[in-house]
């Protein structure tokens, strides 16, 4: 099977062309993804004189930007109470709020430049179902009241007003996420940047990033700026081996269901939802009325190898099944269209990152555990700010220049994140508690 969102994304155009030899650039850019589009729409707004290539080993939207579960959330993949550790309570409050309006960013700019993604700003439910998690929905909300953030708290008939799932208790909402349709949000933003003059070289391959100059399978792009947004293609790059690690997630969709189905289902306003379990799932009700459903769960592999075939695990998919119709019973006989997955990024300290090294002209962005819908605009306009020189309330945020700790080499790092897979996993099991009566 292949992805909803390639399949719904209206066709997949005529390839573009690849790099013709060696050119100059005034910013080089390594990932049509959401990150490098989102620098290059952002530079060319704040300097329309600038010349901007992206350089992509497959074509726009390919890895995770056009693969996920079409979040574009206010979320942080680092905890509020972390963050003020490391930065001190102020930068962790401004961080997150910079989080929130990024949602309505996102927004706005799809709008203004004509962007069909199917936007839909019904935010997401965060479904409590046993007692742990119920607890556990309390806390959170409490926390987020502690630093002056609004997390709705909902009592079970409320909860189940707005999602007509199994086993609730309640469950906490947020206004601040709306479902996308990320495919076509990044082709979308990928014609957008063209039309400013942003040329995007596809099927050309990075093989090295150094000071002024990108080596790619076909030439070398010369640049005083040069920009990394390769978020889980990170480790396939010279001296990035353990930057990041590559962890897949996994998806499933099911074929449009009918108005009976949605009258007990609910998420009128294509809410997206998740629960309160430590292992992730996520999912929408999609524009076409299917639920696309994910979740962690697979193996990460050994060497931080990244390869096509891992796109499919078939027990996880199989999990995914099992865990949708656990929520939703009458889905026992719905058909599943589509199932694939892909990697995203994730830093050792679960902590993403956005910098410039002034030095040498080297810009990053990424680790975004998942998050990155929303946080690669964020790190679009916080890299413009930074490159163009701009000192903003941007560039202060907490993330910027931070530099995470590199990963343990193998077999340690095998060995740590897939016993942590399996602990969370497990724990989950033993903490699932019984359903209100």
């Amino acid at each position: 099977m292949t992805s909803l969102w390639s399949d719904t994304a209206g066709g997949a155009g005529a390839p573009r062309p690849p790099l013709p030899g060696d050119v100059d650039a005034d910013v080089a850019i390594v990932g049509a993804g959401y990150t490098g589009l989102w620098t290059a729409y952002y530079l060319r707004r704040a300097d329309p004189g600038l010349r901007i290539a992206i350089v992509e080993a497959a074509h726009a939207g390919f890895g995770a930007s056009g693969r996920n579960g079409g979040w574009c959330s206010g979320l942080l993949p680092t905890p509020l109470p972390k963050l003020e550790r490391m930065h001190g309570r102020a930068a962790a409050i401004a961080f997150q709020q910079a989080m929130i309006d990024t949602v309505d960013e996102v927004g706005a700019v799809a709008a203004a430049e004509g962007i069909d993604c199917d936007w839909a700003k019904g935010g997401t439910l965060d479904l409590a179902r046993s007692a742990a998690q119920w607890r556990a929905a309390r806390a959170e909300a409490a926390l987020a009241a502690s630093y002056g953030f609004d997390l709705h708290l909902l009592g079970r008939a409320e909860a189940l007003d707005r999602c007509g799932a199994t086993s609730v208790y309640g469950a906490t909402w947020s206004e601040h996420c709306a479902a996308v349709h990320p495919l076509r949000l990044a082709r979308g933003l990928a014609a957008t940047v063209e039309r400013q003059g942003t040329v995007i070289y596809e099927g050309t391959r990075a093989l090295e990033l150094a000071p002024g100059r990108v080596r790619t399978t076909y030439g070398t792009v010369r640049a005083p700026y040069v920009v990394r947004a390769t978020e889980g293609y990170t480790p396939d790059l010279p001296g990035h081996r353990r930057d990041v690690v590559p962890v897949y997630s996994l998806m499933i969709a099911t074929e449009p269901l009918p108005k009976a189905f949605w009258d007990e289902a609910g998420l009128d306003r294509r809410e997206t939802f998740t629960d309160h379990r430590r292992l992730v799932i996520y999912g929408q009700r999609t524009a076409d009325d299917r639920l696309a459903f994910g979740g962690r769960g697979a193996p990460y592999h050994f060497g931080s190898a990244v390869r096509p075939s891992y796109d499919s695990v078939p027990a996880v998919h199989l999990a995914l099944r099992n865990t949708l119709t656990s929520l939703f019973p009458a889905l026992d006989g719905a058909r599943l269209t589509h199932a694939w997955g892909g990697p995203l990024g994730i830093a050792r300290d679960w902590h993403p990152s956005a910098g410039l090294d002034r030095a040498t002209g080297l810009a990053w962005a990424g680790g975004y555990v998942g998050d990155g819908v929303a946080a690669s605009n964020l790190a679009g306009r916080t890299l413009a700010d930074l490159i163009t020189g701009h000192e903003t309330p941007l560039t202060v945020l907490p993330w910027v220049n931070h530099r995470s700790p590199r990963w343990e080499p193998e077999p340690l790092r095998w060995l740590g994140i897939n016993t942590a897979l399996h602990a969370v996993a497990t724990l989950d099991r033993l903490t699932k508690g019984r359903a209100p009566s």
